[in-house]
């Protein structure tokens, strides 16, 4: 089917063409993208984050069948999956987008849940695939709110969150924080999160940004994370920490380190890249700190200050960028009207974040754009966003 704007009418109108007739209810779901506004790779580092939904969206629609058999669909693309509600589901690289729908009913029932039945899924998305916003991340919580719901689970939005992530470890093989499934389930419209990725809790603060909004800007450099270096980034922390630990300082994780601590610390981290790592992380956390009492005090301009500041960190200290990225944060962070701009997700790849001022962001879209295009070869995509909410019923 050719691309058009996903929606829960679209998805529904085009459900029964594809399935047929049925007298079961045909339900709909709606998970947002998301944005960290700062905070990056330190999820899994015990940190703090501060993610925002946005008003991005991914649809699931859902029916439940007569017999024991799940159809997948995607609107927008030719893959379809048929298996068995009473499988035993297991990753395999061809099953492709339905390794992280199968990994999300093989968490629900070692819970405990049993299905009684199986469904037919139609998926649209209209968030880019790839693009560090969290697509997977979306499509996990959609889907294991949507069968909580039809099934009458009763899963809690932090569980579904827990269960997104097991997913995401068990079954893709990317050793991911909870941040992305986290907001994901959580979000509210009008409030980012401060979340205590350690504890699993969070603190809702008001996203008030007058006459600036976001731009996320998507590099059209496609990245995976399993095929990427983020497990190896992972290691490297771990391995950081350890480094510290053996040498009789007492934390459990890098993020519970101050900056006067780590200084005191560092110099025991054997490995010059460890180091670089888990010098990121402490400055990270200490920046989402400063960015969050910015934000209640209306300081965008700090806030800004601090978003490019933590681009410089992630692309000389944890190397998750790359030429693409960095030609986007750099060129946005000159452009007259913005504040502050970098790179967002896992890296590698993806999109950046930049804070613009709503009366110059057609100008500023233009100007990054033709120095990106002139630079690389090819065009970026821009999107403006506002916070939207967390997964819901439609």
């Amino acid at each position: 089917m050719e691309k058009r704007t996903a929606s829960s009418e679209l998805l529904k109108s085009e459900f029964a063409g594809l399935y047929g007739p049925s007298q079961s209810e045909i339900r709909i779901f709606q998970a947002p993208a998301r944005i960290n506004i700062i905070g990056e790779h330190i999820d899994y580092n015990g940190g703090k984050v501060f993610p925002a939904a946005i008003d991005k969206y991914l649809y699931c629609a859902v029916r439940k069948r007569d017999d024991s058999k799940i159809f997948y669909k995607d609107l927008f693309f030719p893959e379809s999956f048929e298996f068995d509600i009473n499988d035993d589901f297991k990753y395999e690289k061809s099953n492709g987008y339905a390794n992280y729908l199968n990994g999300i009913i093989f968490s629900i029932k070692k819970r405990g849940f049993d299905f009684p039945c199986g469904f037919d899924l139609l998926i649209a998305s209209s968030i880019p695939a790839g693009g560090g916003i969290s697509s997977s991340a979306a499509l996990e919580s959609c889907f294991a709110y949507a069968l909580s719901e039809l099934f009458g689970f009763k899963i809690s939005r932090k569980e579904i969150a827990l269960i997104g992530q097991e997913s995401e470890h068990n079954f893709m093989g990317v050793q991911c924080g909870i941040m992305d499934q986290y907001i994901i389930s959580t979000g509210k419209e009008g409030t980012a999160e401060l979340l205590d990725c350690a504890k699993v809790e969070h603190e809702y603060v008001p996203l008030n940004l007058g006459e600036y909004n976001f731009i996320v800007i998507n590099s059209n450099k496609k990245h995976n994370l399993s095929d990427s270096q983020y497990n190896v980034r992972r290691l490297e922390c771990e391995e950081a920490l350890s480094d510290i630990q053996k040498a009789g300082f007492d934390f459990p994780a890098l993020c519970a380190m101050s900056q006067e601590d780590f200084d005191k610390a560092k110099e025991f981290i054997k490995r010059p890249e460890c180091y670089k790592r888990a010098r990121h992380c402490v400055s990270e956390m200490g920046r989402v700190q400063q960015a969050v009492s910015a934000l209640k005090k209306n300081d965008l301009k700090s806030l800004g200050r601090l978003i490019s500041e933590s681009h410089a960190s992630l692309k000389n200290d944890y190397e998750s960028s790359c030429r693409e990225l960095d030609i986007l944060a750099e060129s946005a962070q000159k452009t007259d009207g913005c504040l502050g701009a970098r790179i967002i997700g896992g890296g590698w790849g993806g999109c950046a974040l930049a804070l613009v001022q709503k009366n110059g962001s057609e100008k500023f879209i233009q100007s990054v754009g033709a120095e990106y295009e002139k630079a690389v070869g090819y065009k970026a995509s821009f999107f403006t966003c506002s916070s939207g909410d967390g997964v819901k019923e439609v």
